[in-house]
């Protein structure tokens, strides 16, 4: 008798092989680790089982706060979960995020159930495992000064986060919201690793690490005030925070707009090598 696997809501007793599965597919999906690891009670976690005496999964399915994060390792075969429209029915999806390929897949479904693509965003996925490159740690001015603002920073660091998010996150059609810009702002300064640039006493840039998985940290978050860019301010930051960040024996995993090739260059300068293709569909 031919296998039939079909999609369940993940058991306790399927956690340790959840995790094996995303742990050897870590490098790729940073973003759906995290929401693994830090699951809430508003979440939903979804099991495609392997074939019969495997214990790991073919494929996860995470909700988190109206986005999907596929881990379908590209695979076409996978069958698309037969309670997607009665769970969209209850539950608008704002967002689809993950590898290209994993991504393309959950889209077909989505659009068959009468959403419409508001707007897209395709990035390299790139990593970095070992120390970045030494010359990217003396770019920028010789004033340059790197280090961790403090909470009491935020309202000098929040024309930079706000312009970061109108620039480069939110999708077509979206308003900024200036309170939530804030909130997220004092999140990462509480939460997350964070650097900021100072040049003559000025804060001119940030970076930020947004999220963490088992091994892997990954940054974000990058901004450097238009009027001091085109210095070498993106490529330090960069490669200040990735050294911290291996010295601490963690590696790091980020993704970039494709049509972003200043910021490209950046991270190659700094040492990090692509990855794959990840993508951001909005509904």
């Amino acid at each position: 008798m031919n296998f039939a696997p079909r999609w369940r809501r993940m058991k306790t007793t399927d956690t340790p092989p959840s995790e094996a599965f995303l742990r050897a597919r870590e490098k790729c999906c940073v973003s759906a680790c995290f929401r693994f690891l830090r699951r809430g009670s508003g979440d939903h976690l979804w099991f495609l089982p392997n074939t019969p005496g495997e214990t790991l999964p073919s494929a996860l399915l995470i909700h988190h706060r109206r986005m999907l994060f596929p881990v379908f390792c590209g695979r076409r075969d996978i069958p698309i979960p037969r309670f997607m429209e009665r769970f969209l029915r209850k539950i608008a999806i704002h967002a689809i995020q993950g590898s290209r390929d994993d991504t393309e897949i959950l889209e077909a479904a989505i659009l068959r159930l009468g959403y419409e693509k508001s707007d897209q965003f395709d990035y390299d996925l790139m990593s970095l495992d070992r120390p970045p490159a030494p010359a990217s740690l003396r770019t920028g001015p010789a004033s340059l000064i790197l280090k961790r603002p403090a909470v009491t920073d935020i309202d000098e660091l929040f024309p930079l986060q706000a312009a970061y998010e109108q620039e480069e996150v939110l999708p077509r059609g979206a308003e900024f919201n200036p309170a939530s810009s804030r909130l997220s702002l004092q999140h990462i300064l509480e939460r997350n690793g964070i650097l900021a640039a100072w040049l003559d006493g000025r804060i001119v840039g940030k970076i930020n690490t947004n999220a963490e998985s088992f091994t892997r940290l990954q940054i974000g978050g990058v901004y450097v005030h238009p009027g001091f860019r085109g210095q070498g301010i993106a490529t330090r930051m960069t490669a200040a925070l990735a050294g911290d960040i291996i010295a601490e024996g963690k590696q790091i995993t980020l993704f970039v707009k494709k049509r972003n090739a200043a910021a490209r260059a950046v991270y190659r300068r700094a040492g990090f090598e692509m990855n794959g293709d990840y993508r951001i569909c909005y509904y």
